[in-house]
């Protein structure tokens, strides 16, 4: 329970603080991280749900479902990708990289990702919001933190000393990171519509993440927490893609 609740403490605005932060109880939140990302997907897919359901344009729900997500979240995960993509921008050796990403302004690079993350989003859930698949919405938020697990597995190391990715990095077993990738892709084929468009859209966004995270190792020797949070976003996104198209 106390990893649970370090889980729903740091991946959302919710006053649900764990009694220890400790090795163990980061690893626990990283894997059971799926199950809070189902949670912040069910609170975003109100809002469309609602305000489509007063007559409300589904681009104007979608685009505050977004919002929701994001405060939700308080903006960890776009502010992680924001980082991330300055970082990946800048030239130089990973210690300037880093550099660049521990700075917390927003280049051109940044600026665009941001654009970009916020306008597909917006108009894939204008599209579910329109189409009455709400699920697909909880399920592409649930594989955005399953990102963190895949990000989290053995082998891949943490860029810095110190910090969130220090504490999570290779904390997560084969055995955990595929079974999570497993169960998303079985409920993915149990929801509405086609019934390869969500194994599909699970599979995308774990090959998507897999290969930034390895990107990530290059570049930067390895996970930050900016890099977890890109992670999230990244999969969120291309579910949310597919799951429109």
């Amino acid at each position: 329970m106390n990893g649970l609740r370090l889980a729903v403490s740091w991946l959302t605005v919710l006053p649900l603080p764990a009694r220890e932060v400790d090795e163990r109880a980061c690893r626990q939140a990283i894997a059971l991280a799926p199950l809070v990302g189902a949670l912040v997907g069910a609170l975003g897919a109100l809002v469309p749900a609602a305000l489509t359901g007063f007559g409300a344009p589904p681009l104007l729900a979608g685009l505050l479902a977004v919002a929701v997500l994001v405060l939700v979240t308080r903006g960890m995960h776009v502010d992680g990708l924001a980082d991330t993509v300055d970082g990946l921008g800048c030239y130089g050796p990973p210690e300037r990289a880093l550099q660049v990403m521990r700075d917390g302004g927003a280049g051109p690079f940044a600026v665009v990702a941001l654009i970009l993350d916020v306008g597909v989003q917006a108009v894939a859930l204008a599209e579910l919001a329109g189409s009455g698949r709400w699920s697909s919405i909880v399920l592409a938020c649930a594989v955005g933190r399953a990102g963190f697990v895949l990000a989290c597995r053995r082998g891949l190391p943490a860029a810095r000393p110190e910090g969130m990715g220090a504490l999570v990095a290779g904390s997560q077993s084969p055995v955990v990171v595929a079974g999570w990738w497993v169960v998303l892709i079985v409920i993915a084929a149990l929801l509405p519509g086609p019934w390869w468009q969500g194994p599909l859209a699970v599979l995308l966004a774990g090959g998507l993440v897999f290969g930034f995270t390895a990107h990530a190792r290059r570049r930067f020797g390895g996970i930050t927490g900016d890099v977890l949070g890109a992670a999230a976003e990244l999969g969120t996104t291309a579910v949310l893609v597919v799951a429109a198209c």
